[in-house]
């Protein structure tokens, strides 16, 4: 039986759109497919500790086993850890604690399904600068007023206790006259002083009637004795 040729043109057809079909289903599966691309690593620091962070970006999700080593000499010289992790389109980070030091070169290697199975390329090397502690500078304290020097209190001197002497007037060279009392004025002192010839007058005649009397007693005495 012989095939017509608009039926073997419509097989044609038919053929080359399967190809092209299945050609395009494979380079979307593809690109959806788990690649290394979708990995990333980091050396980043958290206070004063070192992170070595690795991310994921992968849209479908497939979960991948990621490995750090510390390379030396292009040797693996120690296995700093391994986690699981399953991307997203936005990206998932993992993050190892890792005390790196300046400069140091580390290997991370990715495993996902059968997908991926292969090394970050290139090496991941550390900042040139090590992790610093973020402690803030503490400024010097200022000295309270407890704290700064008082002046010194200078004491004044007491005046001194004036002496018996000082204190107590000088006695008048006239021993046995009284002194004036206080408050009286030099005129009441004049005027007392005026009486002194009357008073010297009145005792001069009572001295001199004493005498008289006495006088006429003993002759009187002498009288009685003949």
């Amino acid at each position: 039986m012989s095939i017509s040729r608009r039926t073997a043109r419509s097989v044609r057809i038919l053929g080359v759109a399967s190809a092209s079909a299945a050609l395009t289903l494979g380079l979307a599966g593809n690109a959806l497919a788990c690649n290394i691309s979708e990995f990333s690593a980091v050396a980043k620091c958290d206070g004063a500790k070192g992170v070595i962070s690795v991310t994921d970006k992968d849209p479908t999700g497939v979960p991948a086993t990621v490995t750090v080593f510390l390379e030396s000499n292009g040797a693996d010289e120690k296995l700093v850890g391994t986690q699981e992790v399953k991307g997203s389109r936005e990206g998932v980070t993992i993050d190892f604690s890792e005390d790196w030091k300046p400069n140091a070169e580390y290997r991370i290697h990715v495993k996902a399904g059968k997908q991926v199975d292969e090394d970050i390329k290139p090496n991941l090397v550390t900042p040139s600068e090590a992790c610093k502690s973020e402690e803030p500078s503490t400024p010097p304290a200022t000295p309270s007023q407890s704290d700064e020097p008082s002046s010194p209190v200078t004491a004044k001197p007491e005046s001194p206790a004036p002496s018996e002497s000082e204190s107590t007037p000088a006695a008048s060279a006239g021993g046995s006259t009284p002194s004036p009392a206080g408050g009286e004025s030099n005129l009441a002192e004049t005027g007392s002083s005026s009486n002194t010839g009357a008073i010297a007058g009145i005792a001069a005649a009572l001295v001199a009637a004493g005498a008289g009397v006495m006088f006429a007693l003993r002759r009187r005495g002498a009288a009685n004795g003949r």
